[in-house]
């Protein structure tokens, strides 16, 4: 196996734990597009495989791997009169200000794998404004060499281009680099990419789940060290 010199993170799921983060998040967002009317709060989550009344996603929920513009694409018929646009920046607002839960605590976990000599990057399907956001307010922004959204002009998962996109700007082969993330968009993207691929635990996939497309699926990303570790034997 080639040796690993970067690290590419999914955001979503992976640096943070999706459910703690997303669940009451979108109950509150969902609340508001409906101004207060529990039927059609309940018929958005439906339209986003969410279930409003128990704040929780279901496996194949679009938001899970999915674009600001794919989760809109699915909300807008219920939204009548209101453009891609406005509702795209309206949730782009929003997810800015989410709260988030870190997966494992970041800062030193980052700090363990760069003083590894590692490059560190974040590719998500996210918009870029609202994850750098969610970065800096865990303090952990700058620990990252690379960091974009389904917006920032690489495109989005599965397609390789953010992974791409890390690798060429850490001057990096991508053999060199690891995707590390929650979802089967993630894992494709690394395949195609030509990237090794770890699978972590922390948003709605199964071990199962990941499995075909992964090189190892672990807990969460704080196993990453001691995965880094025992391919280096």
């Amino acid at each position: 196996m080639a040796e690993i010199r970067g690290i590419l993170f999914d955001k979503d799921g992976t640096l943070f734990d999706f459910h703690a983060t997303w669940g009451a998040w979108a109950q509150g967002f969902l609340s508001d597009l409906s101004q207060g009317d529990a039927g059609r709060a309940q018929a958005l989550g439906q339209a986003i495989g969410f279930d409003h009344s128990a704040g929780v996603f279901a496996p194949d929920s679009p938001v899970i791997a999915g674009t600001p513009g794919d989760i809109a694409a699915f909300l807008l018929p219920h939204l009548p009169g209101t453009s891609p646009d406005v509702l795209i920046a309206q949730m782009n607002r929003a997810a800015a200000a989410a709260p988030m839960k870190e997966a494992v605590p970041l800062a030193p976990m980052l700090d363990g794998l760069r003083g590894m000599g590692l490059a560190l990057g974040v590719a998500t399907n996210d918009a870029e404004a609202p994850a750098r956001a969610h970065l800096a307010a865990a303090g952990v922004a700058g620990r990252f060499d690379f960091i974009a959204g389904s917006d920032s002009g690489h495109g989005a998962k599965p397609a390789p281009g953010q992974l791409l996109a890390f690798a060429d700007a850490a001057g990096l082969a991508p053999a060199s680099v690891l995707m590390i993330g929650d979802s089967r968009h993630d894992l494709t993207a690394g395949r195609a990419a030509g990237m090794g691929t770890v699978g972590v635990l922390t948003g709605p996939a199964t071990a199962r789940d990941l499995a075909d497309l992964a090189d190892a699926v672990l807990p969460d990303i704080g196993h990453l060290g001691a995965y880094l570790t025992a391919r280096m034997r």
